[in-house]
């Protein structure tokens, strides 16, 4: 609790002014991941208000955002258009039976996010090399760059079009007239957000110099929705028809839930390490995931959209100053405030000013010194770097740094299956010594085997793993192997310098080790770091 209220705020005037800051940008994303999920916009924006405020509130890291986002917005559209079909073939047809599919689905997404915090598995996220960290940022800062490109295009004749002529020149102007304001506005005074200002003058020259723009409240008509005006949304089927349809769609509904919560997961710890590095503090991941989880299943409960940590948000954030608490609060309740007070006026925002917002926060995303390092770097990390950024954009954030870590964890595992070496010399009693360097693991376990001589061996072997560590079971059948073969052999074996930790798995692999180790001998500079990776709660 301590701790909860020092994090509360740094400087309440940056958190305030930067919280509306990102509540003005949260705006149009949940409305477009929405529509792109296929529901109806108030899902989004309510959905965006209960993630944010939690998360805020009890995350593991102050000053991050979360709301509705893309990632989980994609691959929640199967469940729901499945959903909605079932529905409407029913007897008694139960209309947007997809959107009540979604809300079971949160549930066991939040519960499955709550049991990785409570099973402290958030640490993990440490394990994530800096060449995936940087594709994934390249990526992430591509996806928003595309992704804002589709704001670009007007309703014509009931068809999206690209905008032409004056339209598009104006649109330019706009986004440039931003661009610029958030460049050089911070090297006059930091102390109003820079990207506020933009929206409020971009903003102020379209309504009262009357210029024809697509607005906030444009979009959501162009999309078919009706306006930020609303109710919450909530279960509309009777409770028991509900489930009877879930008889046999079960499977597809905790799938989906898997899914999501990876999703959701990956990309909220990966932005955790991001503003970690950006603001050279540290968050807790374990904490993170419980909040995550428990904000989900708040939105599968009261009818939410459900989503995860934000990047292009949180970035804002930190960069208008946001580092308490109480931005992600400001943020979340200006969100809840324009929804049901401002909506008028908000829907009068251009979009132009947005596009101009998210532009920015991709040339700061985008890491631009991965082009001047990437011939410096070894040959297999610029490769890790560029698939997961070319995954990151063909298919999404968390594929991507999974394909990078099993990418990375394979080379990581080559290179240190070469690297195992055994120095060989004669002690004055005649004893032969195995200086073993080099971890004995599943992937050096066969060439580990290959060092010895059995048959030429004299009669007194010793190993010495001084410079060496068993790391798995493949490593303890190796040294098993080897040992029963100078046994077989009739010649005497000792094993020294391990570690109290290798001692401890060889002997639980196989008790008859404690013949051949060699107690007495210790190695003071020896030492593994077990579970301080990670101080989470």
């Amino acid at each position: 609790m301590q701790r909860l209220l020092k994090n509360f705020t740094f400087n309440p005037k940056n958190d305030i002014l930067s919280g509306l800051t990102v509540a003005l940008a949260l705006v149009p994303e949940a409305v477009a991941f929405a529509f792109v999920a296929g529901i109806d916009p108030l899902v989004g924006l309510y959905g965006a208000f209960m993630m944010g405020i939690v998360t805020a509130v009890f995350g593991g890291r102050p000053g991050m955002i979360s709301g509705a986002t893309g990632a989980m917005a994609v691959v929640m559209v199967h469940l729901i258009q499945k959903g909605n079909e079932v529905g409407v073939g029913l007897e008694t047809p139960i209309e947007n039976l997809g959107l009540q599919w979604l809300f079971i689905t949160l549930l066991f997404v939040g519960a499955i996010q709550i049991s990785a915090g409570v099973f402290k598995l958030g640490k993990f996220v440490r394990l994530i090399p800096h060449s995936v960290m940087m594709g994934f940022v390249n990526g992430l800062a591509i996806v928003i760059f595309l992704s804002q490109l589709g704001l670009f295009k007007e309703t014509v004749n009931g068809e999206k079009e690209w905008m032409q002529g004056s339209n598009l020149w104006i649109m330019l102007g706009f986004v440039g007239l931003t661009m610029a304001i958030m460049f050089l506005l911070p090297k006059v005074t930091k102390k109003v957000p820079a990207a506020l200002v933009a929206i409020i003058v971009v903003a102020a020259i379209t309504i009262f110099g009357d210029v024809g723009v697509s607005t906030v409240g444009s979009f959501i008509a162009d999309g078919g929705g009706e306006g930020l005006q609303g109710s919450m949304p909530t279960f509309q089927a009777q409770i028991f028809g509900l489930f009877d349809t879930l008889a046999g769609n079960w499977g597809l509904i905790l799938s989906t839930a898997v899914l999501l919560a990876a999703v959701g997961l990956i990309e909220s710890l990966m932005t955790l390490n991001l503003i970690d590095d950006m603001t050279e503090t540290r968050g807790s991941g374990n904490r993170e995931c419980v909040a995550q989880g428990g904000a989900n299943i708040l939105n599968g409960l009261f009818g939410g959209m459900g989503g995860c940590a934000m990047i292009g948000q949180s970035i804002i954030n930190v960069n208008s100053g946001g580092r308490g608490r109480l931005s992600g609060i400001v943020a979340a309740l200006a969100l809840l405030g324009f929804v049901l007070f401002g909506a008028p006026l908000i829907e009068q925002i251009p979009i132009a000013a947005l596009v101009g917002v998210m532009f920015m926060v991709v040339i700061g995303t985008f890491a631009w010194s991965s082009f001047r390092i990437l011939h410096k770097i070894p040959l297999a990390d610029a490769i890790v770097l560029i698939t997961v950024s070319a995954v990151t954009v063909w298919q999404d954030l968390a594929i991507a740094v999974i394909i990078g870590v099993i990418m990375s964890a394979l080379v990581f595992s080559w290179q240190n299956a070469t690297m195992i070496r055994a120095r060989k010399r004669i002690k004055e009693n005649g004893t032969k010594v195995y200086e073993i360097w080099g971890p004995l693991f599943f992937g050096s376990s066969q060439s580990f085997n290959g060092k010895f001589d059995f048959k030429t061996d004299p009669d007194s072997i010793e190993i010495d793993f001084i410079e060496s560590k068993v790391g798995d079971h493949s490593g303890i059948e190796a040294l098993q192997s080897v040992t029963n073969k100078y046994i077989a052999l009739g010649k005497n074996i000792k094993l020294t310098h391990l570690s109290p930790e290798c001692k401890m798995i060889l002997l639980k692999a196989n008790p008859e080790f404690e013949n051949i180790i060699e107690s007495s001998i210790e190695d003071p500079r020896y030492h593994v770091v077990t579970n301080l990776l990670d101080s989470d709660v």
